[in-house]
């Protein structure tokens, strides 16, 4: 299968495999390049629909955000789902293109990398990452900021994955097991839910039972 995805995304399959075995000494320019660099094998979301689903029933009342939006495709469920009426979208991805701007004109988008949020404390009702921490650098400083930024609910996604030398992805993190992923969550509160769904771990916390 190598050949073949060599023939799509040409020496960035090279690229991909020694990103992952340095990504220590990565720094952000480089993080942005990489991900500049890799085409999208899928527009939309990684989100299945039951991942999706589960999202929608779980979402508060008032101001969303969803870290690491890609095109909005989530956003845009949500927003068929709930309306806008007393609520306010907002998406953050490391790169927004003009179109995905220009498709979502009611979803306020910033640029920026999940590490540093450009947002005030408790800026949100619910803030929604899925399918994100598994590529970042610093997944302790993700989640910090996460929930900082989070003024009631908490939900994140990440894929049930092994690692392995090379895959055709650039994940820096990788969780087989439950346990793999809730070590990344320290302290977990006390109410605080994570399920496999499918091929995927769903989590979920309230900031008020939030330890500390």
């Amino acid at each position: 299968m190598r050949w073949l995805f060599r023939g799509y995304w040409g020496e960035l399959v090279n690229d991909l495999e020694d990103f992952r075995s340095r990504a220590h000494y990565v720094g952000e320019q480089e993080y942005n390049e990489i991900y500049a660099a890799i085409p999208r094998i899928q527009e939309g979301t990684d989100n299945s629909e039951a991942c999706i689903k589960r999202v929608i029933e779980n979402v508060s009342p008032g101001d969303i955000v969803d870290v690491g939006c890609g095109t909005g495709l989530l956003l845009e469920r949500i927003i068929d789902r709930l309306g806008t009426d007393d609520r306010e979208y907002t998406g953050v991805d490391i790169h927004v293109d003009n179109a995905t701007r220009e498709k979502m004109a009611n979803v306020r988008f910033e640029a920026a990398m999940v590490e540093n949020l450009p947002f005030e404390d408790k800026s949100f009702d619910t803030v929604i990452c899925t399918h994100v921490l598994e590529h970042i650098l610093d997944i302790r400083q993700a989640v910090s900021e996460l929930r900082r930024v989070c003024r009631h609910k908490l939900i994140v996604v990440v894929p049930k994955e092994r690692e392995y030398r090379f895959t055709f992805n650039p994940h820096l993190h990788f969780f087989a097991y439950r346990h793999s992923f809730l070590r990344h969550m320290l302290p977990v509160p006390e109410g605080a839910v994570c399920e496999q769904l499918g091929r995927d771990f769903f989590y979920m916390e309230d900031v008020d039972t939030r330890a500390g």
